[in-house]
């Protein structure tokens, strides 16, 4: 193993005082050692990425373009290295971790597109008596200096959606990465110097939450980006201020499935959203409402994708269900389950643990007070139940104090549009499980599950202050 992974500050490699083991959570061993930043560090951090503002936001699109291009080339020639350093500390399965390689590309790719279209608008000011000569110019400018606070379980492309559109719209951005899957957001650090990018354009900031709290409440930052659980989000933004805040946090999603819905697909779709990556995804599917006369018929097939699915090791080629990222998280999620049988839950499938492993697990006669179906499980456990009215099963799915993504399943048009008017999420997706996400769609929630939006147009416009000009246009005077 070689030395400690240092931090990334101002353009410059540094080391800490003190230094913490990175696990494999499949195998429990140390993947790497990684510097910690102390309060002199983070205060550096934070002057580097102020001082960097204002070059930042003087850059041309043109130099963003391809800085952020060249971000995203590099990513996939290093592709390999990613994936298999992201299945290392993140215990992701490999063709999973390939994936979100893929989309860190994308990610990348369409922000170096928006970094050309950042507009404004002509806004007509003669409409009212005495202002005929009146026009307003309204431009977008960078916010300046970014806290980006990011979660274990997407540690390239979540960073990446917080990097990406603030190097677009010309901003500094501090990332504290997870403290579980730091060294991916250390690599992407060392791709971005490569590329060009200003020093403390990108800062990269292991650290305790004592001091990620310290970053937090830091006037000089402007905005906060934080993914990451309901309780410690709202709990982060009461410590604000008068930064602006955008929140990505969990949920506990949906899918309603209707009786003239393709079943097949349905329960092939699902099984992919509930169980990828151990279900440890925020858009994971958790809860499915059936129409009582295809129950039976659904949930056999789903039952029959689900045990197709291999578990295990993360580094085999066919693991889906890999480890959660810790034994403590493998205990929480075993506890629930045993709690929602202990009231009355019925196991269809799964239930069973081998270290950090939790096995594809499929609940019935589940209640709405059991935390399997009211809480967000971050495990791969799914539960069904019957209904027998759409709006029946909307209400159930409105009653959670999460509103991210939802799916519908059915072949009426008329169900799709019923569903997108009433059910109280951030996006409702027909035919589609909400476990679906591309980069540059708006994404986020309401309720407890987040405040503002993210991807690629839409996180630029929240990194992003709209100013306005007045021009009062008066004829030329004659000769």
């Amino acid at each position: 193993m070689q030395g400690p992974r240092p931090f990334l500050i101002g353009g410059q490699w540094r080391q800490g005082d003190i230094t913490v083991p990175v696990h494999d959570p499949f195998t429990g061993k140390v993947l790497a050692e990684v510097s910690q930043a102390n309060e002199a560090d983070a205060e550096a951090a934070i002057q580097s990425t102020a001082e960097a503002a204002t070059p930042m936001g003087a850059l041309p699109a043109h130099r963003r373009y391809h800085v952020l291009q060249r971000i995203a080339g590099s990513l996939y020639d290093r592709r390999e290295e990613f994936a298999r350093l992201m299945s290392g500390e993140a215990g992701k399965p490999i063709s999973d971790a390939r994936r979100e390689v893929s989309r860190a590309v994308q990610t990348f790719t369409v922000a170096a597109e928006e970094a050309k279209r950042i507009g404004g608008d002509l806004i007509p000011l003669d409409w009212t008596p005495g202002t005929d000569s009146h026009l307003g110019i309204l431009r977008r400018f960078p916010i300046g200096p970014i806290l980006g606070i990011t979660p274990f379980n997407f540690p390239l492309n979540l960073v990446a959606h917080k990097v990406a559109p603030a190097l677009a719209a010309g901003n500094p951005i501090l990332i504290k990465p997870a403290p579980q899957t730091p060294l991916t957001a250390l690599l992407l650090g060392e791709v971005a110097l490569e590329a060009g990018v200003l020093p403390g354009g990108l800062n990269v900031l292991p650290c305790e939450n004592q001091i990620a709290e310290r970053l937090v409440v830091d006037p000089r930052f402007k905005l906060l980006s934080f993914t990451g659980s309901a309780a410690v989000g709202w709990r982060l933004k009461e410590k604000c201020g008068k930064k602006k805040v955008v929140l990505e946090l969990g949920g506990n999603a949906g899918v309603i499935i209707e009786p003239d819905a393709d079943l097949e697909f349905a329960a092939q779709r699902c099984a992919t959203g509930g169980f990828g990556y151990a279900g440890q995804t925020c858009i994971s599917v958790q809860r499915i409402l059936v129409h009582h006369s295809i129950a039976d018929l659904f949930t056999t097939k789903l039952l029959l994708q689900v045990a197709r699915l291999k578990g295990g090791d993360p580094s085999d080629e066919g693991t889906v269900v890999g480890p959660l990222i810790d034994h403590k998280a493998a205990d929480r999620v075993a506890q629930w389950i045993a709690e929602a049988v202990a009231q009355g839950a019925r196991v269809l499938l799964g239930g069973k643990r081998m270290g950090s492993v939790v096995e594809a697990t499929v609940l019935s006669n589940v209640t709405p007070a059991m935390k399997v179906s009211c809480q967000e499980v971050f495990g791969p456990v799914v539960t069904v139940t019957p209904y027998r009215r759409l709006d029946e099963a909307i209400d159930a799915l409105n009653a959670s104090e999460y509103g991210l993504q939802a799916g519908v399943f059915t072949q009426d048009v008329n169900k799709v549009f019923h569903a997108f008017r009433h059910l109280e999420v951030g996006a409702v997706l027909a035919n589609e499980i909400p476990t679906f996400r591309a980069e540059h769609m708006p994404y986020g929630g309401v309720k407890d599950s987040g405040l503002g939006r993210e991807g690629l147009k839409a996180a630029i416009e929240e990194m992003t202050e709209p100013r306005v000009l007045v021009m009062n246009l008066r004829p030329p005077s004659a000769g």
